[in-house]
Formats: C-alpha cells, sequence, structure tokens
C-alpha cells in the first residue's frame, strides 16, 4: 500500500476525508481541520505543522489518519512534559515529535480513518507510515492521543505503549427532564444541585442557545471577547482565534452550539459546545466577572439540558475537573498509545505507564464512590 504524506488538508479532497470521518467527529471533520489552518492556528509558526496519512483506494480513500509534527506539547492534553524534561537532562532532544490528534480537542474519536471498519491491514499500515515517517523525519516519538477504545488492540498489535487516563462524562439514561435526571440523586446532592440553579435566576441571568449560523460577527466578537478575557486572567491565550470560531459557525452551523448567559440585556458569559448526533462536547468558557455558581449552570447544568431536550446520549465537557463528579458526571476511560525511538527511553516509560496505570484505577475507584446518585442508579 502506498502511503501519501499531506502537509496540509486541504491537499486532500473534502469529500474522500470526509466520507472516512463521517458525522460522528466534527472536530475532525475537513472543514474543521481546513479552517485551523485557514486562520494559522494550526501552522509551523504555532508549532503544528501538519503531516496527515492517506491510502488510496479504487474510489476515494482507503484510509487516512490525521497527523501534525509538533514542536512542543502545548494543546494536548495528555501530558508528556516529564518525558520531554528526562529527554533534555540526557542530552537528547524530544521535540519535533509527532502527534496524531484533533487539535486543541480532548474528545475521544478515530485516529485511524478506514473506509471499512474491519481493514486491519489498512490501520497497520496507517501505524506503520506514522513509525517510518517519524525516524526518517528524526522525530523522538509518535502520540495517538484519545483514539477510540477499539482501536487499541492495533495499537497494542504494532507493539506500541497505551497509556490510560480517565475523563467525566454524564450518560444519558432516558431522562425526560433535568427533575426526572435528579431524581435519581441522592436527598442532600439534588438539594445542592437545584440550590446552585436557583442562584443564577436569583443574578437575573437567562439563557440562549443558539447554533452556529445564529451568531452573527458582532455577537461572535462578544463571546469570543470574554473567552478571551477568561484565559488571560489565567495567563494564557485560547488555541483557537476568533476567525475560527466565526469561520467554523458557518461551515459547520449544526455542529456548534453556543450557551449565552445574559443579564440586564447584554452578554456576561457564554460557552461553546460542539455537537454530533449522540454527543455533546463542551469546550470553551468565558465571563465578564464573578457570578456564584454560575460557571456549573452555563457549562454543564445548560448542556445537560441541552442533551435531554436533544436526546444526545453523552455529554463530554472536557478534561480534568473533580467538582463534575457532583454534578452526575461519572469517570471514563480514556486512551493514548506511544512510540518512542530511543529504546531505553521507552523501556523506562513502560514501566512508568505500568504503574500510571495502576493509580488511574485506583483514582476512579476513589472517585466513583463521590457519585452523587442513589445506590443502584
Amino acid at each position: 500500500m502506498q502511503v501519501t504524506v499531506h502537509t496540509s488538508i486541504a491537499d486532500i479532497a473534502a469529500e474522500d476525508w470526509n466520507g472516512l470521518v463521517g458525522d460522528d467527529y466534527p472536530f475532525l471533520r475537513h472543514e474543521f481541520l481546513q479552517l485551523a489552518e485557514q486562520t494559522r492556528c494550526v501552522s509551523p509558526e504555532q508549532g503544528w505543522s501538519p503531516r496527515h496519512l492517506t491510502i488510496a483506494g479504487k474510489n476515494g480513500l482507503r484510509a487516512a489518519m490525521p497527523l501534525y509534527e509538533k514542536s512542543h506539547s502545548w494543546g494536548e492534553f495528555v501530558f508528556d512534559w516529564a518525558w520531554a524534561n528526562a529527554y533534555q537532562q540526557a542530552g537528547l532532544s524530544y521535540y519535533p515529535k509527532l502527534t496524531s490528534a484533533a487539535p486543541f480537542t480532548p474528545a475521544p474519536s478515530r485516529r485511524l480513518l478506514l473506509a471499512k471498519p474491519d481493514d486491519t491491514a489498512g490501520a497497520m499500515a496507517l501505524i506503520a507510515a506514522a513509525v517510518q515517517l517519524a525516524r526518517d523525519s528524526e522525530c523522538s516519538s509518535v502520540h495517538f492521543l484519545f483514539p477510540t477504545p477499539e482501536e487499541i488492540p492495533l495499537f497494542e498489535a504494532a507493539g506500541l505503549l497505551i497509556r490510560k487516563d480517565c475523563q467525566f462524562h454524564w450518560h444519558n439514561r432516558g431522562y425526560t427532564s433535568f427533575d426526572d435526571f435528579l431524581s435519581t440523586f441522592t436527598a442532600a446532592k439534588r438539594k445542592k444541585a437545584k440550590r446552585d440553579r436557583r442562584r443564577a435566576v436569583e443574578n437575573g441571568i437567562r439563557f440562549r442557545h443558539l447554533k452556529g449560523d445564529q451568531v452573527d460577527d458582532a455577537l461572535w466578537s462578544v463571546v469570543y471577547s470574554l473567552i478571551s478575557g477568561t484565559f488571560m486572567r489565567r495567563g494564557s491565550l485560547p488555541y483557537f482565534n476568533e476567525a475560527f470560531f466565526k469561520g467554523v459557525s458557518q461551515a459547520l452551523p449544526e455542529n456548534i452550539l453556543v450557551v449565552l448567559a445574559e443579564k440586564d440585556n447584554r452578554t456576561v458569559a457564554a460557552a461553546i459546545f460542539f455537537e454530533s448526533e449522540q454527543v455533546l462536547y463542551g469546550r470553551y468558557w468565558g465571563s465578564d466577572g464573578h457570578y456564584d455558581a454560575l460557571h456549573f449552570e452555563t457549562c454543564y447544568y445548560q448542556g445537560i439540558d441541552y442533551c435531554i431536550a436533544n436526546q444526545k446520549q453523552i455529554f463530554e465537557p472536557g478534561t480534568q475537573g473533580e467538582h463534575k463528579i457532583s454534578r452526575g458526571f461519572s469517570p471514563q476511560t480514556t486512551w493514548s498509545a506511544h512510540w518512542l525511538a530511543h529504546p531505553e527511553f521507552a523501556d523506562a516509560i513502560s514501566r512508568y505507564l505500568d504503574e500510571e496505570a495502576r493509580h488511574v484505577d485506583s483514582y476512579m475507584d476513589v472517585i466513583d464512590s463521590r457519585s452523587p446518585y442513589k445506590s443502584g442508579e
């Protein structure tokens, strides 16, 4: 099989790429990835150089992989800073490296895009091609971030190291309303959730849900100023710029949801979500100041409300955040797969990952014991 390396997603026909991605993962769609490049959020100067892989078939693409050469580890959410520091202390270069991921998006999704799901040969050819590209480019390693659980056996068969972690996801158990959902909580946790929700109302805040094409340029500027201001107060900037959000809301309007929190006829907070038919993905949040419990309401409770009303089955609000447990989110295993060129480092990291996985299992057990749900729910 002939594998082709592409230095821009624009070099690949959109219909061919999207034919492999389908509608399940909006952040892997050709439109999403191309806008990330066009707005220079993904670019060599930002440390993200596209190296997408494709295998041609008789009618379009047989297989493909989103892939980037990275000069840092920002925007990945699978943390390997300690590995990079160990390389540096040993007098070795950890960067550049190759990373297969949806840029700045810590959501599980397929990394091996196959026309036929059972095309094991195509999948293994993609993995082998990524490793060979790393060797040819003198990259230290290849990292597959947030692949699906079904892909893990393929990475294991290719000899990669498997890393285990967890996020917190909400699952729809056929709820008919938010009160129906809260009825599964213990009395104390249900009372606390209701108290959280009342605070926004008592502060005179109301909410609107808008699809991408319902947000005009002026409103996007307001939303982005809230998000960027919140990021700057934490000492950073959003990975995606304003031009990206304006573009993607027009390119993928049905996959974008913006929740606005409004008070006295002005927008005081906003959250940006992506969505597929079955899943809601929480991403960015910002406000013009502190409002009691507003973050929980805008980013979590409004999302749960939306999932129930629109029959979404899963709500993935992003990484980290043990505070999500008391609001009905449960620990969910996430994965990554890694190949390292240096054999001694690969052996050391393999031992480390075994120990880390045991800690992750223990952590998930402890966290799950703090669930707000009644026994048996």
